[in-house]
């Protein structure tokens, strides 16, 4: 290869599939805009195994794309390093393992050219560079926090970019809803792009499949506290399930609605629920086997210090109805 020209190999995730190779680009290469990456592929840069490709070639999870640049190119969109802090949970040759804080967008895009985890990334690491998006495997939205996985070597890129196609992963996270569940259940409701407002997902019936399993950890007066279990990774999966069983999480802007404080809540609460800027969700568990050894991988980070804070607020709340209901005139006749 031309010492004026890069090449980069790309695998198409799970997520991507059926999307126009030019949109699937797009969003794999955030770092430089959609006009660049329509050029490459009209002037014959970007191949699906051999074969030269066109902007509006449909493709499938697992295809390996080959996109040749120009050396000019690469550095003149280059997402660059910056000195930002990162919570590294595992570290080896082969593998890191982040715990993102609520707020970090994970790579640059439109809105977000800077300040981001794979910025980060590159300032802890500056020889991610070659990967993909830093080695980034998967994300989470901004103000999600939790696990990621990062590659940094090829060979563990395309290893774990399997085991995530695979549904080998397992991703485990903390929510807060609002309501009182009852039990724990499946969601199984498909997916795909708001028709109107393209910020946000919707539940279609020609969406792509998404499965979420919930169960109930606490209960408490007018909110529930939940572990939910991903078989699948849709954007907004967990948000937007939860809200469609009209368990929006808690102090999700976009899935979530107005703000309703709950019937008979502490003052204290109130404050809480109304001060809470983000949704209430955490990636808390993470499980995979090691690109190298095989060996699982099991890795769990506690929830946020605002969350805890919340959890604990609410768990007040609750003795507090408790002892109200106690002290009435009907909890006290419940128990002669």
């Amino acid at each position: 290869m031309s010492a004026e020209f890069r090449v980069i190999e790309l695998q198409i995730p799970e997520e991507l599939s059926g999307f126009r190779l030019d949109s699937a680009l797009a969003r794999m290469l955030p770092e430089h805009s959609r006009t660049r990456i329509k050029g490459w592929i009209e002037a014959g840069g970007v191949q699906i195994g051999r074969l030269p490709c066109k902007p509006r070639d449909v493709v499938t999870a697992g295809s390996r794309v080959h996109v040749r640049m120009s050396a000019a190119e690469s550095v003149s969109e280059a997402v660059l390093p910056e000195a930002i802090p990162l919570n590294i949970v595992h570290e080896d040759r082969d593998v890191l393992v982040v715990d993102k804080p609520v707020g970090l967008v994970v790579h640059p895009g439109a809105g977000n050219p800077r300040h981001t985890l794979q910025n980060a990334l590159l300032g802890w690491d500056p020889e991610l560079a070659p990967l993909p998006r830093a080695g980034i495997i998967h994300r989470l939205d901004k103000d999600t926090s939790g696990l990621l996985m990062v590659a940094r070597t090829p060979e563990a890129h395309t290893v774990l970019t399997r085991e995530l196609m695979a549904r080998s992963v397992s991703r485990e996270y903390l929510a807060v809803c609002v309501g009182v569940m009852t039990s724990g259940g499946t969601i199984d409701q498909p997916i795909g792009r708001h028709r109107s407002d393209r910020l946000r997902m919707a539940v279609r019936s020609d969406g792509r499949p998404a499965t979420t399993h919930y169960r109930v950890l606490e209960r408490y007066r007018a909110h529930s506290y939940l572990s939910v279990r991903l078989t699948t990774g849709r954007t907004h999966q967990i948000r937007l399930h939860l809200s469609h069983l009209k368990y929006p999480i808690v102090g999700d802007p976009v899935y979530g609605g107005r703000f309703g404080r709950p019937r008979g809540a502490t003052e204290e609460l109130a404050e809480c629920l109304h001060a809470f800027g983000h949704q209430a969700l955490h990636a808390a568990k993470l499980a995979f086997d090691h690109p190298r050894t095989g060996k699982r991988l099991a890795l769990e980070t506690p929830v946020p210090a605002d969350f805890a804070g919340l959890l604990e607020v609410l768990r007040a709340d609750a003795r507090e109805a408790s002892r109200q209901a106690a002290a009435s005139p009907k909890g006290r006749s419940g128990r002669a």
